[in-house]
């Protein structure tokens, strides 16, 4: 239990925030890196797997320290392959490849345990997290705040608490990490958010109140554009323990994720809709 834990602990490790080297100097590093053609117990997940040839898997991987690696498990099919039964999503493992194409070649993969097994709406969630992100991140670009923050969700989905509110924060995080944070404290002209005001919402201009000079545009705008003041306000502080905050920030995010992804839909809200219809 001891070596399990501690496994887990260096999984989520994330890099010290008092004195962060530049951004540029850790991308070049690490693209370097990336580039080698051997690397060794990188700590990761599986996000998504497909079938190549008749034995092999096209696997792709979220690491530590590389972000989103694409690897080739040749053989991986066979009864017999040193990879059965670890190459699943949701196990920590530790991943070794060589290789200096876009998919490299899977030398290894040694379990790292540590985490509790997902059931029911926990895992629907965890799939939902991990198409995020194979559409929202680049291969090849690290991104070790994200993965601190996708092991902090997948242990959350394992315990008993709220998986929305564990959600919403990746969302947040990822949103962020990559680029795309939202302006949740300040609407877009500029003033603060009025917790008792009402805004429209959107991904590219971010939040504008709905006033007096405003007002005969609210007819035309859908709930999923419009948001309140305290529901930005508790966004920007992580609180998402009101039923209606938890309502809104759902919406708010689905649309914000919705038109970073250029209107694509997702798999895994699809089949959700589809079992609730069943």
């Amino acid at each position: 239990m001891a070596e399990s834990e501690a496994a887990l602990a260096a999984v989520s490790e994330k890099p010290p925030t008092s004195e962060p080297a530049p951004d540029g100097a850790i991308k070049r590093t690490l693209r370097r890196k990336l580039s080698d053609s051997r690397i060794d117990h990188q700590p990761g997940f599986v996000l998504h797997s497909y079938p190549w040839r008749e034995t092999s898997l096209i696997i792709e991987t979220f690491t530590r320290e590389f972000g989103r690696v694409a690897v080739v498990a040749r053989g991986a099919k066979r009864p017999t392959s040193q990879f059965r039964g670890l190459l699943s999503p949701f196990n920590p493992i530790a991943l070794s490849w060589s290789g200096r194409n876009e998919i490299k070649t899977l030398v290894r993969a040694e379990w790292l345990g540590g985490m509790q097994p997902l059931r029911g709406d926990a895992l629907l969630a965890a799939f939902y997290a991990n198409e995020l992100l194979v559409r929202l991140l680049a291969r090849g670009d690290p991104h070790l705040t994200t993965f601190g923050s996708y092991v902090e969700l997948l242990q959350s989905l394992g315990q008993k608490s709220r998986h929305d509110t564990a959600l919403r924060r990746f969302e947040l995080d990822l949103l962020q990490d990559i680029g795309y944070a939202l302006p949740l404290a300040l609407c877009a002209e500029g003033s603060p958010i009025d917790a008792a005001a009402q805004y429209a919402f959107s991904g590219d201009r971010g939040a504008q109140l709905i006033d007096a000079n405003t007002a005969r545009e609210r007819d035309a705008l859908s709930f999923a554009d419009t948001v309140s003041g305290r529901t930005l306000l508790a966004m920007a502080a992580r609180d998402f323990a009101h039923p209606q905050v938890a309502a809104e920030s759902k919406v708010l995010l689905r649309q914000v994720i919705r038109f970073h992804l250029d209107g694509k839909p997702l798999n895994t809200r699809r089949i959700l809709q589809d079992l609730k219809q069943l």
